[in-house]
């Protein structure tokens, strides 16, 4: 085992600079299709249930049915990665992000463009594949900004997703955004079968179904309450079921996988202080980001009669967010460097007061719609470096054979952080109104009250970062960070 991880050390070592950009280039391709996938259809939605005939519960499950498959799939596909091959599945998700993306391109018909949408939710594991994957075969130099750039790039497709979708909506059929994503997840999955090696896997342990089934009945009580409970009603007894149900099988599975021999979720390693820290703060991360973006969206898009609106179009509305995605893009290998001289813990705390500070502007700031844009790029600056070091957290503490898994969970801590977001920004923005040509309309109370709670939600991302920089652990768990796999 150490000489054939020696082995793949030597051949990562000896991988050409040139060599090394096109690989981090084709799972980064991957990684931006994945991500860009789950936002192009939000604006366009209106636009397809009247194209195809969908009733509002079937337009709501065009999202809901992705969520779902993504909850579900991220932690057992890293799992599987880590026992059968992290390049093979990698090349599993994007083939499922292909397929599904091709039948929605094809089809008007509702119930093939909602298993489409829940075959492109596969791909959500492709971003924590793409990062344990790319740990593995890049030179040691090669990794901290590769891993950076891979992670930020769930943040930068959202924040590029809302102004394509809105460019293309106005001028093309919005069958395009669907060939979008089967075209560019055919072009990674060729360039890494092409550039990127499949390391050695070390790991024989077997398959864990008490524990798959446990997580996925858990996540998916979790999911769907919290992607439907607006519609459903936040106190009806099929939301409060549901939530207890997740509650109660969720704990099964910390019981059950604490006496596993193999589990399919490491609960004593997540349970390690900094990789227990690491997941909340992504969760609250994935929050804030969300309900900011979600956040600029609806709010420039309000009448001017409101008050605080602009009555922009979807595509000023998205482009409010473009120079945020830019900041996530440029800040991915600024904070690689930062991570190197000053510990990712740290570099984290500095990440979330600087989302905070954005948030605090945008709560301040509402007179003029450049004042949105720089509020909404300083929450994107500081969610793009605290995305981008999230992943260096986990890999420093995790053993190398629960790279991929490790990084699933954190990728969906992330996820389950922007449902959350949703969930709560929609309650929100529902229950704090105003009257206005007959309509109720969210208040600028209901957006300040969100942004404060994503400020506060930022702070204490910031707070485990700092805690999580001056945790001591054990020299074990350091040393086999991304170069012995």
């Amino acid at each position: 085992m150490e000489r054939d991880a020696m082995t793949d050390e030597s051949v990562a070592q000896k991988t050409s600079p040139v060599r090394a950009y096109l690989e981090i280039g084709a799972v980064g391709l991957g990684a931006l299709m994945a991500s860009l996938t789950q936002t192009l259809v939000i604006p366009v939605l209106p636009v397809i249930s009247k194209d195809i005939g969908a009733s509002t519960t079937q337009t709501q499950w065009l999202l809901t049915s992705t969520l779902l498959v993504a909850a579900v799939s991220v932690p057992v596909v890293g799992r599987f990665a880590d026992m059968v091959g992290r390049r093979l599945m990698l090349v599993f998700s994007l083939g499922a992000l292909a397929l599904g993306s091709l039948i929605d391109a094809l089809t008007t018909d509702t119930t093939l463009m909602i298993v489409g949408r829940a075959l492109t939710g596969l791909s959500a594991a492709s971003i924590p594949l793409g990062i344990s994957l790319l740990a593995a075969v890049l030179p040691v130099d090669r990794r901290s900004s590769a891993t950076a750039l891979i992670s930020a790039m769930l943040g930068i497709g959202s924040a590029l997703g809302l102004p394509l979708a809105g460019l293309l909506a106005d001028n093309v059929d919005y069958h395009v955004l669907f060939w979008i994503g089967a075209v560019g997840a055919v072009l990674s999955l060729v360039a890494i079968l092409a550039l990127v090696g499949e390391p050695r896997h070390t790991s024989t342990r077997s398959v864990d179904l008490p524990g798959i089934a446990l997580l996925t009945s858990g996540l998916v009580c979790l999911v769907l309450p919290l992607s439907q409970g607006g519609t459903w009603g936040w106190g009806s007894l099929r939301t409060i079921g549901l939530l207890v149900a997740a509650v109660v099988l969720l704990a099964l599975l910390v019981r059950v996988e604490s006496r596993s021999a193999a589990p399919v979720v490491n609960v004593r390693a997540l349970a390690n202080p900094p990789i227990a820290m690491t997941n909340v703060a992504s969760l609250f991360f994935g929050f804030a980001l969300f309900a900011s973006f979600v956040g600029t969206a609806n709010y420039v898009q309000a009448p001017a009669a409101t008050g605080y609106g602009f009555g922009s179009s979807v595509l000023t509305a998205g482009l409010c967010l473009l120079p945020s995605g830019l900041l996530m893009l440029l800040l991915a290998p600024v904070t690689a460097k930062l991570s190197t001289l000053w510990g990712a813990g740290r570099v984290l705390f500095l990440a979330g007061l600087i989302v905070a500070a954005g948030l605090i502007t945008r709560i301040l700031f509402v007179d003029s719609l450049w004042q949105i844009v720089v509020g909404t790029a300083i929450i994107g600056a500081g969610s793009g470096i605290g995305y981008a070091t999230l992943p260096t957290l986990i890999n420093t503490y995790t053993p190398a054979t629960d790279l991929a898994a490790a990084n699933g969970i954190n990728a969906l801590a992330r996820s389950l952080g922007s449902t959350l977001a949703s969930a709560v920004g929609g309650s929100i923005l529902a229950s704090m109104t105003m009257a206005l040509g007959g309509f109720e309309i969210p208040s600028l109370k209901a957006y300040r009250v969100l942004f404060v709670i994503c400020a506060v939600a930022a702070v204490a991302a910031a707070l485990l970062g700092l805690i999580a920089s001056r945790t001591k652990v054990p020299q074990e768990h350091i040393q086999p960070v991304v170069e012995t796999v």
